[in-house]
């Protein structure tokens, strides 16, 4: 299986492809990650996700991402990507050896939390506050693009 990796199609146009109804949350997500990600590269990736799905994803930033076997792996700081009903974060920040989320995992609003990952059905169920000052911690607490 090939993995995940950047792709030349820029972000804006993917997200110029979309239906009018997903079009709009993604582009404020955009701006919102965008602006709290000052500085981070902005780019489209492609293939297939860890767990086997092909996905679209805006990663921001570039990091070394740790394997639990092997070599760390190219990867994005903050992935934005759509699912089939919701959308999705993905955070890859370290604060004090765990996932930078689980710091605000139950400030957020109504959403569903794993390690890394943040989902929601809509833009009304999430704190944007919140978000945002996850977003920034996330830049603050990680080195500069590798």
């Amino acid at each position: 299986m090939t993995p995940m990796k950047k792709v030349d199609t820029p972000p804006d146009e993917f997200l110029g492809s979309l239906p009018d109804e997903i079009r709009g949350p993604m582009t404020e997500l955009d701006t919102i990650i965008t602006s709290c990600l000052p500085g981070r590269t902005r780019e489209l990736w492609e293939g297939p996700f860890w767990g086997g799905s092909d996905q679209r994803i805006i990663g921001y930033g570039d990091i070394a991402q740790p394997r639990p076997r092997g070599e760390p792996v190219e990867w994005f700081l903050v992935g934005l990507a759509r699912q089939q009903r919701y959308f999705s974060l993905y955070i890859n920040a370290v604060l004090d050896g765990a996932y930078l989320l689980a710091h605000y995992a139950d400030r957020l609003g109504t959403v569903w939390t794993g390690s890394a990952s943040l989902s929601f059905s809509s833009l009304d169920d999430v704190d944007l506050d919140q978000l945002k000052a996850l977003l920034t911690q996330a830049h603050d607490v990680t080195p500069e693009d590798v």
